[in-house]
């Protein structure tokens, strides 16, 4: 079964001296780091999922195209150089993205997701419409938003419809 590690929203805005820097950050990224190793080592695909303000409704507080805080993290970017980018612009990565297209033509089956905004990006994605054709696990352990708390309320709630488990035992 072909698996993918989906890897949304890394990017700088939500790293110390962005706009919306996030709770746990530097942990989060470092275990994506590893994950993304693991994951290279297993075959595993990865595909980075970058969310880019709709310009049409005027400037957003941040992910503007074009400035440094809407680029994907460097470390990031450097531990899986060749990955597609899917470029989005609504918390689903599936809504009116390449997601699904790149997901067929990888031959994917399972979801692995990690990313940034647990309650809001990662469930998104991982509850979406599109995703109940795969078998899709959060890696808790590699997603984080703006408190703890936020996090374990968001990974409780979507618990009944996908796995949840760390990087480690998943990939």
């Amino acid at each position: 079964m072909n698996k993918a590690l989906l890897l949304i929203d890394l990017q700088n805005d939500y790293f110390p001296g962005g706009a919306f820097p996030l709770w746990h950050a530097e942990e989060t990224l470092s275990n994506v780091e590893a994950a993304i190793e693991q994951a290279t080592a297993k075959g595993v695909k990865i595909i980075h999922i970058q969310h880019l303000a709709d310009p049409k409704l005027g400037l957003s507080p941040f992910f503007n195209e074009g400035t440094p805080g809407a680029e994907i993290h460097a470390r990031v970017r450097t531990a899986a150089p060749d990955a597609p980018i899917v470029v989005k612009s609504f918390a689903d990565s599936f809504h009116e993205t390449t997601l699904e297209a790149t997901l067929r033509g990888l031959d994917v089956r399972e979801l692995l997701v990690a990313g940034m905004m647990t309650q809001n990006c990662v469930t998104h994605t991982a509850i979406s419409k599109a995703a109940e054709k795969y078998d899709v696990t959060i890696l808790v352990d590699c997603c984080t938003t703006v408190s703890e708390m936020l996090h374990l309320i968001a990974l409780h709630a979507v618990s009944t419809r996908v796995k949840l488990a760390p990087a480690g035992s998943a990939i």
